[in-house]
């Protein structure tokens, strides 16, 4: 057999902080991608319609899909839905999953699927939320990706309702942990990697796992966070 040379950038381990040089690499590709917006995230569709998310992203998506199999994925922040039509494609050739996608603004033209329920709401609405867990109560695999309102805060209310839908073994994903200098976008300000950051010192029953950034590249840095742990019960 042919010899396979090493690549120090593939011998790191998981994510992207265990070999000399391999972060500062992957920063500044991903500031070059993420600050040519209109070329590239801007510009990426599924099946003709606006994804705005990394390639990159998106395949490891269809990996948690295909190990998860979640009867129910949770979407906060729905857009023009163009990712709850890409999950809904996914979970059609898995023949599993329903999808559930919250907004507070309705648009026309989004993509009609049977798998896809759209809600026109706040993500922390209590009656969403109240709505969700009796949905959720029979199910055994659930999903949860936050993306809607990006500030510290309002990540911070989503994790505290909505990361107790998720099964055990299950993830709730934070998107878009890369602003406010992680690496993109220094001046945003206290966003989702913050919310993150918190959430996870205030819990043990998610952590952030590492191997789903195994692509070096991603807009959620620190954000692919499992469940470890059912939650402690009173009593």
């Amino acid at each position: 057999m042919p010899e396979v040379a090493t690549n120090p950038l593939t011998t790191a381990g998981p994510g992207i902080e265990g070999s000399p040089g391999v972060k500062d690499i992957v920063d500044s590709f991903h500031r070059l991608y993420y600050g040519s917006a209109e070329q590239t995230w801007q510009s990426t569709r599924w099946l003709g319609v606006d994804v705005q998310k990394c390639p990159l992203d998106l395949w490891i998506y269809q990996e948690l899909l295909f190990d998860l199999r979640p009867q129910l994925i949770v979407e906060t922040g729905t857009f023009q839905g163009g990712s709850a039509y890409y999950l809904a494609s996914v979970c059609d050739l898995l023949g599993c999953g329903e999808i559930v996608t919250i907004d507070v603004a309705a648009r026309p033209n989004r993509p009609a699927h049977p798998r896809i329920t759209y809600v026109t709401a706040s993500s922390t609405d209590p009656a969403v939320v109240d709505d969700l867990r009796e949905t959720v109560r029979d199910l055994d695999s659930v999903l949860v990706i936050l993306d809607s309102d990006h500030s510290a805060t309002h990540v911070a209310d989503e994790l505290r309702l909505l990361s107790p839908l998720v099964t055990l073994g299950g993830y709730v994903v934070v998107e878009d942990t890369n602003v406010n200098g992680r690496p993109v976008l220094a001046d945003f300000g206290p966003g989702p990697g913050e919310a993150v950051d918190e959430f996870l010192a205030s819990t043990d029953e998610f952590v952030a796992d590492a191997s789903r950034e195994k692509l070096f590249m991603t807009f959620n840095p620190s954000g692919y966070l499992r469940r470890v742990r059912r939650a402690q019960t009173a009593g």
